[in-house]
């Protein structure tokens, strides 16, 4: 009897270790949700910055409803993921600001991050870069900004860094501080009605992914446990569907599960896939979400392979084949197949078959993103993976 109450306790002490939990100042889920976007700018000012991405229609009615409001705004269209020239743009055009909103998918949304970080500060965005910049804290606390994501995919909105890239590097790095976290999250999925299926499925594998990372994390902790396990199988589910054509409830629960992937990343960290990703991306110009939708079948594989068994990639394997109608033997090699079917590119179509990927794999294995993988991968292992994507 004494003996199982201590392993009892021994279980409890384990799921009650110190962890901390960060995120939005407020967060906003729901169909219509974004209708309160100028209401809640105007809270903080009649100065407005609204960054926002290129394909959702629904911005100009936004603007008009800041101005009704008495706010006087500065537009700036950004496409495609920020660079440190994007960051110095918005950055001048925002000068006086007293709020800021990103419109748009991840890209967007990290770039209003950023200006709203270095608007107050006199510093460069390369004094606060990690890796390749300083990575000096920020000198004074961000402006207010408020978080509109028209994709389902980074959880942006949540989370306390913007990726940036940096082109003489040839790398994406993040801007980062707890004080970037956005004052308020609008995560309104009738925004993403209706994007091209290749945006809809980029996005939604990054989305799958960045709840897998953070439950397979060595720094996973007991709330982004709770949210990882609701939010696998949904999302599995979610991208099938809308993988066969465009089902609102689809929308809605890939939405949730974006949302529910920046909570956890924030706050669990995440593994090899984005440490490798980052590095691609930077070199090659690959899109994100799919680079992470390709390399999520061999990393898992070769995590699993160093594991041996493991009771949490057993979990992960299971939501996968019986989510998405895989063999129970050889699941995560299946995802490249399945992948295949959707018709979705292979990364060849980005890295050259004569790439030097060896140098590639020792930057990734130096990522930040790299520390919470389950284990340590080598650079021959991590090279591996980047060809079964290829």
């Amino acid at each position: 009897m004494a003996a199982g109450c201590s392993g009892d306790v021994a279980v409890l002490m384990q799921r009650n270790s110190p962890f901390g939990f960060a995120t939005a100042g407020r967060i906003r889920f729901g169909r219509g949700v974004a209708g309160e976007a100028a209401t809640a700018a105007r809270g903080y000012g009649r100065q407005v910055l609204l960054l926002r991405g290129g394909s959702v229609a629904w911005v100009d009615e936004l603007a008009r409803d800041l101005a009704a409001a008495g706010c006087e705004v500065t537009q700036l269209r950004s496409s495609g993921e920020p660079s440190v020239e994007d960051v110095r743009a918005a950055v001048a055009a925002g000068r006086g600001a007293q709020v800021v909103l990103g419109v748009g998918g991840g890209a967007v949304i990290d770039l209003a991050k950023a200006a709203a970080a270095l608007i107050p500060s006199d510093c460069d965005v390369m004094e606060h870069l990690e890796v390749v910049g300083a990575g000096l804290p920020l000198q004074a606390d961000p402006l207010p900004m408020i978080a509109i994501p028209t994709t389902a995919g980074t959880g942006a909105e949540v989370t306390k860094n913007a990726v940036i890239a940096v082109p003489d590097a040839a790398r994406k790095v993040s801007l980062r501080d707890d004080r970037m976290l956005p004052r308020l999250a609008l995560v309104d999925p009738a925004l993403t009605d209706g994007a091209p299926r290749g945006v809809t499925l980029g996005s939604g594998l990054d989305a799958l992914v960045q709840v897998i990372e953070p439950y397979l994390s060595s720094k996973a902790n007991p709330l982004s446990d709770a949210l990882c396990r609701a939010a696998i199988p949904q999302g599995i589910a979610a991208l099938k569907r809308l993988a066969a054509g465009e089902v609102p409830a689809a929308r809605d629960a890939m939405a949730y599960v974006s949302l529910s992937g920046g909570l956890a990343l924030a706050n669990a960290g995440l593994g090899a896939v984005h440490g490798l990703a980052g590095v691609i991306g930077g070199q090659f110009g690959a899109p994100h979400g799919l680079i992470c939708g390709r390399l999520l079948g061999p990393v898992l594989a070769a995590n699993a392979d160093v594991l041996g068994v493991s009771a949490r990639f057993t979990e992960v394997q299971r939501w996968l084949s019986d989510g998405f109608d895989l063999p129970e033997d050889g699941t995560f090699k299946a995802l490249t197949a399945m992948l295949d079917d959707w018709g979705l590119d292979r990364l060849n179509r980005w890295i050259p078959e004569d790439a030097d990927l060896t140098e590639t794999a020792r930057e990734a294995a130096a990522s930040s993103s790299m520390r919470a993988n389950p284990c340590v991968l080598e650079a021959k292992t991590l090279e591996a993976c980047i060809r079964a994507a290829m």
